[in-house]
């Protein structure tokens, strides 16, 4: 029946065609929120609490819930919605509904590399998801004291998510502004301004060198 009514529809849209008519009925991918411009990432940065960095006792990647959860219950692990969501030209493997991704293309935001996927055992990791705001500097600026659902929403939110260049995301562990950006600086304003976007939607904390550099970025974008 829903067929039917599908066509109906299409038959009386033939003037404009039926593609949107088709995608209503596909699950769009996760998208983040939009980044803030320069200007009112730094209003943002300006209300945040700047406090200094608290012990990293008591932190572990468990904390934050399992990795990867689907949180947002379609069917797939919030690492491949970020690998489907940042790459083009990806296959999937069969039977899994579009979900496990086997190989794509990543225009890798943090060194401009150009990194071709596959995955297995010795090359997924070429291409890694990273936490613009790391588990364990959240955890050090406010994540200790939430409960572990807000922290499972925090380490599986797209906003907070960003497929990238392997090394480079190893490279940064769990470093904030103070103390890492990304090589390619026509990259930094976007990143700087998305950590603060994650920083006010979950009432994060920074420290006073994460803030003047955070501050040194934008005041060149």
């Amino acid at each position: 029946m829903r067929r039917a009514l599908g066509g109906l529809a299409c038959a009386a849209m033939l003037l404009s065609g039926c593609g949107a008519l088709e995608a209503a009925d596909q699950k769009p991918r996760s998208k983040p929120d939009s980044t803030s411009k320069p200007g009112e990432a730094l209003k943002k940065l300006d209300k945040l609490p700047v406090k200094g960095r608290a012990p990293r006792t008591g932190f572990d990647r468990d904390e934050f819930g399992p990795a990867w959860a689907d949180v947002d219950r379609n069917g797939c692990d919030t690492r491949n919605d970020i690998l489907k969501r940042d790459m083009t030209d990806e296959t999937f493997k069969e039977g899994t509904h579009d979900c496990i991704v086997l190989t794509g293309v990543l225009e890798d935001p943090y060194s401009g590399k150009t990194i071709k996927f596959r995955r297995g055992n010795e090359t997924s990791m070429a291409v890694q998801i990273d936490h613009l705001i790391p588990l364990s500097d959240a955890w050090q600026k406010g994540a200790q004291q939430w409960p572990a659902t807000k922290r499972k929403e925090f380490a599986n939110d797209p906003l907070n998510l960003l497929a990238v260049d392997g090394p480079l995301n190893n490279q940064k562990s769990d470093g904030d502004a103070a103390t890492w950006l990304p090589p390619r600086r026509a990259y930094r304003c976007t990143y700087i301004a998305r950590q603060i976007d994650v920083k006010a939607k979950y009432d994060l904390w920074v420290t006073r060198a994460e803030k003047d550099a955070m501050e040194q970025i934008l005041s060149s974008c």
